[in-house]
């Protein structure tokens, strides 16, 4: 059983789009996207620093565009199994036939210029929270205000909320754990980004979706979403609510996951992905970070088909509704 998983912001690097534009048609395609993103997709992909594809009204699109722009080179019809991490959901949902990739990269330009304007209206940020108790971290973070905007796997949570509460955590942090401050603008998937929800809804509004043609696993958590609309209220209602990615990682577990593709930029969920799964058999990662990297993703893809015939056996959502986590959001 293969996956095909879309990164999420904090995974790109300058420069990482550059190889990708000696592929045929692969600059016009990004030329045409960048005009319903509103940003320069050819350049922040090749040209920008670091500190200019960090802005998350740039960064979002970039991420989408990018996994899409590589998945075109990779036969999607033999992959069972599509999730994206936070705004690697609309590259996901495009993956798994449920948008177009017009309709991916311009709501990920909505996305990333809402939320960039809704992190400007008070000082938030993030901190990631590495190891200590879960149950001793979570109330740490309610004592401080704070939420768990990520919760990305054992002992990686990610904390969201005022300056002032983070200040707190650095000092008071939970027993066990290491906090580092996140070099970004806001509390993404927290209420301070209910602005942006809001503006994003009325977009989405006019989004006519398909139903999925693959399993396509929601960061709300880790189940399988079946219809086109209720996945689309899902990506909006995302911006607010925790990405619970340590559910989506246990539906892969579930499902008998033996292989993983993270398109680029790739890199981090590969990582967690082999940490998580290393207890049910660490599955054959290929990261696809240059056109390099297409032969050993399009023979994994080929030798898991031909392997595999169990995706229309197994129902993750029935799975998940059986199991109490004893889990809150994050």
């Amino acid at each position: 059983m293969l996956a095909v998983l879309c990164p999420g912001q904090g995974s790109q690097k300058p420069g990482f789009l550059t190889p990708w534009l000696d592929l045929t048609g692969a600059e016009a395609r990004l030329r045409w996207w960048s005009a319903l993103a509103g940003v320069d997709l050819v350049r922040l992909g090749t040209t920008a620093d670091a500190d200019e594809i960090r802005d998350t009204a740039r960064t979002q699109p970039l991420l989408v565009a990018a996994a899409l722009l590589a998945a075109e080179h990779l036969p999607m019809d033999d992959v069972p199994i599509t999730a994206g991490h936070s705004v690697g959901e609309l590259g996901a949902a495009a993956l798994a036939g449920v948008l177009s990739a017009e309709a991916a990269v311009t709501l990920a330009g909505v996305r990333g210029r809402e939320m960039a304007a809704a992190c400007a209206l008070e000082p938030t940020g993030m901190a990631a929270v590495l190891g200590g108790d879960p149950d001793d971290v979570l109330a740490v973070l309610g004592g401080h205000g704070l939420h768990a905007a990520n919760r990305n796997g054992t002992g990686q949570v990610v904390a969201a909320g005022a300056v002032a509460g983070l200040e707190k955590l650095a000092v008071e942090p939970p027993a066990r754990a290491r906090v580092i401050r996140l070099q970004v603008a806001g509390a993404f998937h927290t209420p301070y980004m209910a602005p942006a929800e809001a503006a994003l809804a009325t977009v989405a509004a006019g989004i006519v979706p398909n139903d999925p043609a693959r399993i396509l696993l929601s960061n709300l958590d880790g189940t399988a979403v079946d219809h086109g609309r209720e996945l689309v209220q899902r990506l909006v209602h995302q911006v607010t609510a925790p990405v619970r990615w340590d559910l989506c990682m246990a539906t892969l577990a579930e499902l008998g996951v033996t292989g993983v593709i993270e398109l680029p930029p790739a890199g981090a969920l590969a990582g967690l992905v082999k940490r998580e799964l290393k207890a049910t058999g660490a599955p054959e990662i290929v990261t696809l970070n240059t056109p390099d990297d297409l032969p050993a993703a399009r023979d994994l893809i080929a030798r898991l088909s031909r392997r595999d015939d169990q995706t229309s056996k197994f129902n993750p959502n029935a799975s998940r509704a059986e199991t109490d986590r004893g889990e809150g959001s994050s």
